[in-house]
């Protein structure tokens, strides 16, 4: 340390030795000004943007000479040379395309998008602005090779390249350098808790694996988004959005959406903001009856019905188990259980409407202070985002996300060359609850399983000892079963709601308790400022985990689980002119990374970018990646209902304890009547799901497969991507494509742990299956075989008919795997194969008056997860809006809606179904 300090001193000494000040404006070829123009240093990530006038003030450290670069979207890139200090400088950008935006997510530094050594896609200030979704995170799902899989009304699941479900954490998301997954799930939770309209300066999303400059979590891709800077966008703007929602299950809903941005610069060495923005509107409700056991079944004709919506009648029961119980104990005479059949009945449930009110609400804040002390690129800041909200998240189960609450607050050091930070994320479940254990509860609160199965059972023996048929004898026994059953909008209904969704203890209630959190600190420096033969950068990061769920998510009953993870990386970036016709940039990088529970990792990076004639740019790069497991792969001890979720972290398995009833049959066997199993008996001593099944259906014991599944480890990928980006006169293109192999692929088998017996033994252990005395676990493990996938996307852009915009694209993505060869091994790859965007569009119809139509097409495709699988049924979305300018008032005037057709459609297997959208905003002053 007594080394680092001086140098660091040093540094920034010599950082505040020089000031150079630029003033300018940015102006189209007709001479009219362009608002949110990026002006930048060349070779730095020193800018600002143009005002709504399009002017532009900025300092550097840098002494002249320099190049100064102007660029928006839909315009072409232009430099200039800064030759003295205090110089003004005029841009004249000429009508452009999207290729010559500048980017920084790529490589850590400004280049344009054209020049990029992988795939990157952005959303500015105009795409915000013409949009045709309700806001720009839903915007998202218009670009290329982008899926957003929608959870709820306010919660949306970005991702890219396959492998997705709602708890997406192969997909980064990062707010000014801030990850904003939440402690607790490991995760992004879309923009609930993210940024508001007015203070999004850009958006930049890197498909695939970026984990060479990124880190372990940036696996299937990052999305990056920047907000702005007081110090170049000072005063007051904010936007107001009233509109509908309408979806046949929910009915026509208001639907507000309101955000204000104040930010002022006090003098050249200080500026602040802050931001707030509230959301309330009806979730989409989800209704769905399908029984997830049969094919077309329903309560009356399934005995073991499960529905999609319907929660509680997960809980099932072996009815003839039931009746050697009732023999033992001798309720029921001695032989009666042969009248009983070998069949599965379930207790009725709730619907989902039962036990949720659809309440969509997001509020949040966040504000900054900004301190420039030499008045120059060298800058102080601390950022602090607090946020809260209504949800629902669908995973193993259906979560009603109520009074959830996070905060971020970030110091940060930079300028030019370098940037050092560090944050702490924390969150709070707040009135949370899982709706699937909500209804169980509430069955168990007035009438306990036992007792409910013991009248089911012993009402079908007498109604068939009085001669009736098996379906009378089964009407007859579900009749008394459900005598004192409480029904939605009852006070008894309401006091055992009330009940378990306040009680934290899952054998009893329903509740998420949770106050986890994580520290991060990461750093960066460029040494361009010191070396020109070549770019170098250097950096790393390091975060601790702190989970805190008291019991209720992780097995940290006892007390909060730390571990942490480090990693640092390096990359060169080189420019080399072959002639005046091929340019050439090489780029490579290599990053390690360490977890507390593994060895560490290497993962490099090699691409070439080869220019052509300036309007031509073919790339291909290499890299690796990985993942560590999850707090979820790793902690997670969480009683879902049909299983139980065990992570694999070597000192978890025994953290999670519970006692289980044995049956009167496995009672005969010398079993007592209660058994005490760990997790660890997922891992160490459990039958495949498959094989189970095979056994119930053929009744051999010999198709019983061991699993014992290996604890979980880091997952692997190599990844390859070539592609193409070429300007024909008007038309854009923008081709590539990937190949995806992934080594050690992280996994989760459902397996069954019998409660007594060693699995095979082909003795006892198949007794306990054949007696329903096992428990079912999910298990985190990795897949024995290589998965690969593989894809391409293929953007056009052009104009047309003058000063129409056109672009479309097209995806295609492939899961290369033997599903029916490993029945237990689950991908999740969720993604269509095929999928079309469209958009068209004039950002000047006529004087300051636009409108934009964006349509997509997403193939049919089978969505896999915890929760439950099935075919999600292509679909087709239509969305349209028009704005007015009106400069006077500095202000955007829009109408749009979205869905327009009216036909609703799914991304995921049990959400509900997406309606349509119909809104009017007004913004001010928001560049």
């Amino acid at each position: 340390m007594k080394t680092i300090f001086p140098i660091l001193l040093m540094l920034f000494c010599g950082l505040a030795n020089a000031q150079t000040t630029i003033t300018g404006s940015v102006v189209d070829d007709s001479g009219q000004p362009i608002p949110g123009a990026n002006v930048i240093v060349v070779g730095t990530t020193t800018g600002t943007v143009s005002d709504f006038d399009g002017a532009f003030s900025l300092k550097t450290n840098l002494n002249p000479p320099f190049s100064l670069q102007a660029s928006s979207v839909g315009f072409e890139t232009v430099t200039q040379e800064i030759t003295s200090n205090n110089q003004t400088v005029n841009f004249i950008l000429k009508e452009g395309t999207s290729l010559d935006e500048v980017v920084i997510s790529a490589s850590r530094t400004p280049e344009r998008i054209f020049e990029s050594p992988v795939t990157v896609e952005r959303i500015g200030l105009k795409e915000i602005k013409n949009t045709a979704s309700v806001d720009f995170y839903d915007g998202l799902e218009n670009l290329k090779g982008v899926d957003v899989n929608t959870n709820s009304l306010t919660f949306k699941s970005v991702n890219t390249r396959g492998f997705a479900t709602f708890a997406n954490n192969r997909f980064m998301q990062l707010v000014d350098g801030m990850d904003n997954s939440t402690p607790a799930l490991n995760f992004p939770i879309g923009n609930l808790v993210g940024m508001i309209e007015t203070d999004v300066q850009s958006v930049e999303l890197l498909p695939g694996a970026s984990s060479a400059l990124y880190g372990a979590n940036a696996f299937n891709g990052i999305l990056f988004m920047r907000s702005k800077n007081p110090f170049d966008h000072a005063g007051i703007s904010a936007y107001y959005k009233q509109g509908m929602t309408s979806q046949k299950a929910a009915g026509d809903n208001p639907y507000t959406d309101f955000g204000i941005r104040m930010a002022y610069k006090f003098s050249n060495k200080f500026a602040a903001k802050v931001n707030f923005g509230y959301l309330k509107g009806t979730d989409w409700a989800a209704n769905s009856t399908v029984d997830k056991n049969s094919d077309g079944g329903t309560r009356a004709t399934d005995l073991n019905y499960n529905g999609v919506n319907v929660y509680g009648d997960l809980v099932s029961t072996n009815i003839k188990s039931v009746a050697v119980t009732l023999e033992g104990l001798g309720i029921l005479p001695a032989g009666a259980n042969a009248l009983v059949p070998s069949v599965n009945v379930s207790r009725t449930g709730y619907d989902e409407a039962d036990l949720t009110d659809y309440n969509a609400e997001s509020v949040k804040a966040d504000w900054g202070l900004y301190y420039r002390p030499f008045e120059n690129d060298f800058e102080i800041s601390y950022v602090g985002k607090v946020g809260t909200g209504s949800t629902i998240y669908q995973g193993s189960n259906r979560y009603h996300i109520d009074g959830f609450f996070q905060e971020q607050h970030k110091l940060e050091i930079r300028n030019d060359n370098f940037f050092l930070r560090g944050y702490v994320v924390d969150d709070k479940a707040g009135k949370s609850y899982d709706m699937v254990a909500t209804a169980i509860q509430i069955n168990r609160a007035w009438k306990d399983d036992s007792t409910w199965f013991g009248e089911y059972t012993g009402t079908y023996v007498q109604a068939t000892l009085a001669g009736a048929t098996n379906e009378q004898a089964h009407a007859a026994a579900r009749a008394q079963a459900e005598s004192g059953r409480y029904l939605p909008g009852t006070p008894e209904f309401q006091a055992a709601y009330n009940r378990s969704i306040n009680d934290p203890d899952l054998l009893t209630g329903s509740k998420f308790q949770d106050a986890s959190k994580y520290y991060h600190a990461d750093g960066n420096y460029n040494f361009s400022n010191l070396i020109d033969w070549a770019e170098i950068q250097v950096g790393g990061s390091y975060r601790k985990y702190s989970l805190n769920s008291s019991g209720t998510i992780y097995t940290d009953k006892n007390g909060p689980i730390d571990y942490y993870e480090y990693g640092m990386y390096t990359q060169i970036q080189k420019n080399i002119e072959l002639n005046e016709n091929l340019d050439l940039k090489l780029t490579g990088s290599l990053r390690y990374d360490k977890n507390k529970f593994f060895d560490g990792f290497y993962s490099p990076r090699l691409s070439a970018g080869l220019t052509v004639n300036k309007n031509h740019n073919f790339r291909a790069s290499i890299q690796t990646g990985f993942r560590n497991p999850t707090t979820q792969d790793l902690f997670i001890g969480l009683d879902v209902g049909p299983y139980v979720l065990i992570g694999a972290a070597p000192d978890n398995l025994d953290r999670y304890s519970v006692p289980y009833n044995v049956s009167g049959a496995g009672q005969m066997l010398g079993q007592p009547a209660t058994i005490t199993q760990t997790g660890a008996a997922g891992y160490y001593n459990s039958y495949t799901r498959s094989s189970v099944e095979k056994l119930a259906a053929t009744g051999d014991p010999s198709v019983l497969e061991v699993a014992n599944p290996d604890l979980v480890k880091p997952e692997q990928v190599t990844s390859t991507e070539v592609g193409y980006r070429g300007k024909f006169e008007s038309l854009i293109v923008d081709l590539s494509a990937y190949y995806n192999s992934y080594k050690d692929f992280i996994s989760q088998e459902i397996d069954i742990a019998p409660l007594y017996g060693t699995v095979g033994d082909n003795s006892l252990s198949v007794a306990a299956i054949a007696n329903n005395d096992y428990q079912a676990y999910g298990t985190y493990t990795n897949s024995p075989v290589g998965i690969k996938s593989y894809g391409a996307s293929l953007g056009l852009s052009t104009k047309i008919f003058g000063n129409f915009d056109l672009s479309g694209s097209y995806t295609y993505t492939k899961l290369d795997f033997d599903q029916a060869k490993y029945p237990d091994i689950a991908t999740y790859f969720n993604t269509p194969e095929h999928k079309f965007k469209a958009s068209f569009g004039n950002t000047e119809l006529f004087k300051n008056f636009g409108f934009n139509v964006s349509y997509r097409f997403s193939d049919d495709y089978y969505w896999e997860a915890t929760f439950g699988d099935g075919v999600v049924p292509e679909y087709h979305v239509l969305d349209a809006q028009i704005n007015l300018l009106v400069p006077s008032m500095k202000s955007i005037f829009k109408i749009g809606g979205t869905n327009l057709t009216g036909k609703e459609y799914t991304t995921a297997f049990g959400t509900g179904y997406i309606g349509s959208m119909y809104y009017v905003s007004w913004t001010i002053n928001n560049l």
